[in-house]
C-alpha cells in the first residue's frame, strides 16, 4: 500500500487531508511540527510526504533539506504564496507547489500525478467484483475478463483511485484526453455510460448533477 505522511501543524487541515487519502486507499501518518517530520522519515518507509512550509520547529525548507537524499518525493502545501517562495520551493526539490486554500480534488490529482512520476503507484486495483492491472491494462470481473478501450481504462483507474470524490467532467477530459482538442462534455458522458455498462457499475458510478460523477463505494 502506497504510505504518505502530512506533516502540517493546523490540525482540522491535516485531519481533513488524512481522511480523504485514506478514503482513496492511502496510508497515511501526520506528523505537526518539522522536528518530528525529520525523526519519522529517519525511521519510516514513505512513498511521498505533504510539507507546509510554516512549521514549529524546524520550517518546511529545513525539513525538506533532510528528505531530499532520501529521494522521497514532496509536495509543498502552503500559504506561502510569493513567487520568490514558490520558485524556492520547486528549486529545492519538490515534485510540486500547492497554494492553500485548495480543492480536495485538486490535491489528490496532483498526489497521483507524482506518485506515477515515481512509478509508486499501485499495479493492482480493485473495487467490489473489479481487479485492474495497470500494466497489463486488462479488468476482470468475478476472474472473467472485461474488454475496454484504452479510453475507458483510464476512465475506470481515475475513478476507482478517487472513489467517494466527485470528479469534475473537465477533469476527466484533461487527465483521459490529455487536452487533445477542446473540451467536449458529450465524449465523457457517452464514455461513462459505456463504462457504467461493460463494468457493471451503473449504481456505484453515479452522476452529480452539473457537476461530474463519483464512484461510489457503499
Amino acid at each position: 500500500m502506497i504510505k504518505i505522511l502530512v506533516v502540517e501543524d493546523e490540525k482540522p487541515i491535516s485531519d481533513l487531508i488524512r481522511l480523504n487519502l485514506r478514503k482513496v486507499g492511502y496510508e497515511v501518518k501526520a506528523v505537526y511540527n518539522g522536528v518530528d517530520a525529520i525523526e519519522i522519515v529517519d525511521k519510516e518507509r514513505f512513498d511521498l510526504v505533504l510539507l507546509d512550509i510554516m512549521l514549529p520547529g524546524a520550517d518546511g525548507f529545513e525539513v525538506m533539506d533532510y528528505i531530499k537524499p532520501l529521494n522521497i518525493p514532496v509536495i509543498f502545501i502552503t500559504a506561502k504564496s510569493a513567487l520568490d517562495d514558490r520558485i524556492k520551493g520547486l528549486t529545492s526539490g519538490a515534485e510540486d507547489y500547492m497554494i492553500k486554500p485548495f480543492e480536495i480534488s485538486e490535491l489528490l490529482a496532483r498526489v497521483n500525478i507524482v506518485l506515477r512520476r515515481f512509478d509508486k503507484t499501485e499495479k493492482i486495483l480493485s473495487f467490489h467484483d473489479l481487479s485492474i492491472n495497470t500494466e497489463s491494462m486488462e479488468v476482470k470481473k468475478n476472474d472473467e475478463t472485461i474488454k475496454l478501450t484504452p479510453k475507458e481504462f483510464e476512465m475506470l483507474v481515475l475513478f476507482v483511485r478517487n472513489k467517494n470524490i466527485t470528479i469534475y467532467r473537465d477533469r476527466i477530459y484533461e487527465e483521459v484526453w490529455g487536452g487533445e482538442s477542446d473540451y467536449e462534455t458529450r465524449t465523457v458522458d457517452i464514455h461513462v455510460q459505456r463504462l457504467r455498462k461493460k463494468a457493471g457499475l451503473k449504481n456505484s458510478l453515479v452522476t452529480v448533477y452539473n457537476m461530474g460523477y463519483k464512484l461510489k463505494d457503499d
